[in-house]
């Protein structure tokens, strides 16, 4: 096999990142934007020793599994990867997935013995959050600065906002986003007039010249707030109150649609300082421009301030399924100390605070730590308490120095620690606080992950040191790609 062959290819499977695996002479091929049971004609692209990435020509017979795209860019952006194939077919490749990680990785025999909930939302329109990079049409790196391309879109201007093109910089414009909340066709259309009227010029990021970067957008879907983040390299943009002005008539004009989503109320303009030449988005500086600095949402009754530089959950109708099954698996009465580690802005301790004696929570962001503070004291809960440093050096550090502080003689002699929930990023949790986890001996340890194979790791770790899964459940927390969470109950 070498690179430019053409051939014909059976796809069998998926990747973690949603691209078809097929066999070609008993080596394994990847090739994006097929799906399982598609029969391709494919060119070979790259080739490694083992394996190879072939590119799609065409599909010679189509899968069953296989469905028309509602996004006219779902091939070129890089955001979605699976709006080709049908939505039950995606969360049976999300539930196996965890259940190939759980035996492979974990060494748990029968995992599907173990499978409590699998879990779908909405395929589209469930994101709370977006980041558009902005671009121009005149800039030769976007889709390739053929103007011909654009007749899609209905925002006919010079600026764009719109997506990169996987594991490229190249820059696909969109006028909408089909699984981000309605109200951005209308910021889009916004921001592009008004950068075109007034002149704003768009950054550069060879040259590090020019002004506007990204947009981001925030709803809050229970409250129908809404915030609008304009990153910029410089401090300085003229005419700012006409981009207000703008955005509220596009808000005013998508509230009078009969097709609407519930109401939206602009509550935020802001301004984002990113001077850095740099791929990260937020710079460290936010300024007001109109309204407050954060919009509020709530995760069943439990209400948070969300600012631009908020962690907040992207898909809030699962976030509160998933938040619910990890407190039915924590099943507290009351009389329970609970630590959650990498607790961001305290969203799942303040959802189980409620329900437990003391919550503690631990997260390095201290800005996260800033919003917990401020998301009890709004929500009136007095019972949790957070720390700022990485979870693998407060929680052994609080462990081996705490004296007891609590009712009971029998509680203060010992030190006690009755659930852990644990909800790390993807790298997993860090094997010093596994072992700190397994020293502190909960009664149950309730673990939230958004990555299967660390997940399955971590499993095994605690497995061979005495602990047992009991149950867990898979979450579509993000429809229409590969990813997924997975909420597993351990007990000791």
């Amino acid at each position: 096999m070498e690179k430019n062959d053409i051939f014909t290819i059976k796809i069998e499977d998926m990747s973690d990142d949603g691209m078809g695996i097929g066999h070609i002479d008993g080596m394994a091929v990847f090739v994006k934007d097929t799906a399982p049971g598609d029969e391709a004609e494919i060119k070979i692209v790259k080739v490694k020793k083992s394996y190879a990435f072939g590119r799609l020509r065409q599909i010679l017979k189509p899968s069953p599994y296989r469905i028309d795209p509602v996004c006219p860019v779902a091939r070129q952006c890089g955001g979605c990867t699976l709006q080709h194939i049908s939505y039950e077919k995606e969360l049976e490749l999300k539930k196996d997935r965890v259940i190939n990680c759980l035996k492979r990785i974990g060494g748990i025999e029968k995992p599907e013995d173990y499978l409590d909930e699998v879990s779908g939302g909405e395929a589209y329109r469930y994101r709370n959050k977006m980041q558009f990079p902005v671009g121009s049409r005149k800039t030769s790196d976007i889709y390739g600065g053929r103007n011909d391309n654009f007749d899609a879109f209905s925002c006919r201007t010079n600026t764009v906002l719109g997506f990169y093109a996987g594991r490229t910089h190249t820059l696909i414009p969109v006028d909408d986003c089909h699984i981000g909340h309605p109200i951005n066709k209308n910021i889009i259309r916004a921001v592009c007039r008004w950068a075109d009227k007034y002149q704003i010029s768009v950054y550069n990021e060879e040259t590090g010249e020019g002004t506007l970067r990204h947009i981001l957008t925030r709803v809050g879907f229970a409250t129908g707030e809404l915030m609008v983040c304009v990153i910029t390299s410089t401090q300085r943009v003229d005419n700012l109150d006409k981009l207000v002005s703008m955005l509220a008539s596009e808000v005013d004009k998508y509230n009078s649609r009969e097709d609407k989503t519930g109401e939206i109320l602009l509550k935020s303009v802001v301004m984002n300082v990113n001077r850095d030449r740099t791929n990260r988005i937020l710079g460290d500086k936010t300024i007001l421009v109109n309204g407050q600095n954060y919009i509020t949402d709530l995760i069943g009754d439990v209400k948070f301030h969300i600012s631009a530089e908020s962690f907040y959950q992207v898909n809030p109708e699962q976030t509160a399924k998933i938040y619910g099954k990890a407190l039915e698996y924590a099943a507290l009465s009351g009389k329970e100390i609970v630590w959650d580690m990498y607790c961001g802005i305290g969203t799942i301790s303040l959802f189980v605070a409620p329900h437990a004696k003391k919550v503690y929570g631990v997260e390095v962001v201290g800005r996260a730590i800033q919003d917990a503070h401020r998301n009890a004291e709004i929500n009136d809960i007095e019972n949790a308490e957070f720390f700022v440093g990485k979870a693998e050096e407060v929680v052994p550090d609080w462990f081996e120095n705490r004296v007891g502080d609590y009712d009971t003689d029998e509680a203060k002699i010992r030190k006690q620690v009755d659930v852990v929930i644990v909800d790390p990023p993807r790298k997993g949790c860090d094997e010093r606080l596994l072992e700190t986890i397994i020293e502190m001996k909960p009664e149950k340890m309730v673990y939230v992950s958004c990555d299967p194979a660390t997940l399955a790791r971590d499993i095994k770790r605690l497995t061979e040191k005495g602990m047992k899964l009991e149950k867990f459940s898979v979450y579509d927390q993000f429809s229409r790609s590969m990813h997924c969470e997975t909420v597993a109950l351990l007990k000791r």
